[in-house]
């Protein structure tokens, strides 16, 4: 009787595992087709899924980006806003969702009742229908559990019952998530790697954040952008001062489908309540300007202005000229 039990146990679970795509079932022998190249005549007659527009103009479905910066500067909060306004069909800053998508939002470090509160902050007048906004939290763990770990095939397949339908999955962080072996690593993120890229295989856009490292850039390793289709730093303006609030700039240090002006910095302010935020924001451009004509009409030079928004002189000649044109400012040129 224990034997046939034990029997029983054993084919449920590889059957389970089989549904899920992590092994197959033992008696079965897994055959792999054989990769094939296609000549470039039949390559042009074959039909691909075409990319869908998420969030115009950098979210696609099937893209891998990321968004990273340094501690406290509001890379939840940007995500969070992105998250619902793909979720919505709505907007953040001049980025526009043509319609609403399902959106899985996995925050490995925020209480419940934190993210509680950030979701009333950065709820739309719009509200996601239900289902298309899901979320989860640590506090959501059982209590014997801990969160998993999208360095091993076990987190990845954790990871991936959560998915369902959703279409756009955001990561937040990848410090939380993946916590075996060595961000300095490349080895260490091939395993990641691997399952995004099976995710895009599936459709699913991808959106990770992360940290900044001590000298800007994203910490660790920088074979992780290779993959990447969009990658966005929030940072500090050059001349951020504490009592301005929440002021950050979103820069794209990669854009692999964006041209011109699409890949144009912003300067954004978070303000309003802990009830309701309210988001600020300039194109990086007009917002110079505006600190090259204040400073200017305080007195200082053209040089003092450089040193003081540490940006070249072309910049400050550049701005200085529109203005007097506009008559912004008044006086020759220096």
């Amino acid at each position: 009787m224990k034997a046939e039990n034990y029997a029983e146990l054993t084919a449920e679970l590889d059957q389970f595992a089989a549904d899920i795509g992590a092994i197959q079932p033992t008696q079965e022998k897994v055959v792999f087709k054989p990769l094939e190249a296609l000549d470039a005549h039949d390559l042009a007659q074959m039909h691909f899924k075409e990319r869908e527009v998420f969030l115009a103009p950098w979210l696609h479905s099937q893209d891998l980006c990321m968004i990273f910066a340094a501690r406290g500067i509001g890379k939840t909060h940007f995500g969070l806003s992105v998250a619902y306004a793909c979720a919505t069909g709505g907007s953040f800053v001049h980025w526009q969702a043509p319609k609403p998508r399902k959106v899985l939002y996995l925050d490995g470090e925020l209480q419940g009742s934190v993210m509680q509160k950030r979701l009333l902050m950065h709820c739309p007048d719009v509200e996601p229908e239900r289902g298309y906004l899901r979320v989860f939290t640590p506090d959501l763990l059982p209590d014997e559990r801990t969160l998993p770990d999208i360095s091993t095939i076990e987190g990845q397949v954790a990871v991936d019952h959560m998915i369902g339908d959703a279409e756009i999955v955001f990561l937040d962080n990848i410090s939380s998530w993946a916590r075996t072996g060595r961000e300095n690593e490349a080895e260490s993120w091939s395993p990641i790697a691997d399952w995004i890229l099976h995710l895009r295989r599936r459709g699913i856009a991808v959106v990770l954040v992360h940290h900044a490292g001590k000298g800007g850039e994203q910490r660790g390793t920088s074979k992780r952008e290779d993959l990447l289709d969009a990658v966005i730093r929030l940072k500090r303006p050059n001349d951020y001062d504490p009592s301005q609030g929440a002021v950050f700039i979103a820069e794209f240090t990669k854009s692999r489908h964006l041209s011109g002006g699409q890949a144009e910095s912003l300067e954004l302010t978070l303000g309003g309540t802990d009830v309701r935020a309210e988001w600020k924001w300039s194109t990086v451009e007009d917002s110079t300007y505006d600190r090259v004509v204040a400073l200017t009409k305080e007195g200082l030079s053209p040089g003092e202005i450089c040193a003081e928004l540490e940006v070249n002189k072309s910049t400050v000649s550049r701005h200085l000229r529109k203005a007097r044109e506009l008559g912004d400012v008044t006086g020759g040129t220096k």
